[in-house]
């Protein structure tokens, strides 16, 4: 029995980054007033971190019982920003507009290659740091000069402007 859609299922997830699944969670009431300037950006990110830190990686996943990195960034902008983006990590890095290094604010989307056709995201805080779902820590915020990141940057986007 021939079955192509497993062909184009497995094709998909290989394709997609760290992010296949369609969001299926339950969606917070949005934030109805844009942040007014970058502190305020800043305050709704970390308030996300507060919220979110620790939950556990999961690939596919789209909850607060395991989320994977393009969900987290798409239920961010979402919920916190009322911004809609693509549910992928290579749908998101097309999104928006690239943004020079030196030149990045808070909301923006940092970008990594974490292997031969994976990829990675997180939305920029401040001073270097991101907020992120890591496969390993979970919710977290990670600093791009760890040489972990630093050597798999790949690109910035900015979303909202």
């Amino acid at each position: 029995m021939d079955k192509p859609w497993i062909v184009m299922l497995v094709s998909t997830l290989l394709a997609s980054g760290c992010g296949t699944a369609p969001d299926r969670a339950p969606v917070s009431a949005p934030v109805t007033a844009q942040p007014a300037d970058r502190a305020d950006v800043r305050a709704v990110l970390y308030d996300q971190y507060r919220d979110w830190r620790g939950t556990p990686y999961r690939y596919g996943g789209t909850r607060r019982d395991g989320i994977d990195c393009s969900a987290f960034v798409s239920r961010t902008l979402r919920e916190r920003f009322d911004t809609a983006v693509p549910r992928t990590t290579v749908e998101q890095s097309r999104s928006g507009r690239p943004v020079a290094r030196g030149a990045w604010q808070p909301g923006d989307l940092v970008f990594f290659r974490t292997g031969y056709r994976k990829r990675h995201v997180g939305i920029y805080v401040e001073d270097g740091y991101f907020l992120h779902a890591s496969a390993s820590e979970g919710v977290t915020l990670s600093s791009l000069d760890e040489p972990y990141w630093s050597s798999r940057y790949w690109t910035t986007r900015r979303i909202r402007d």
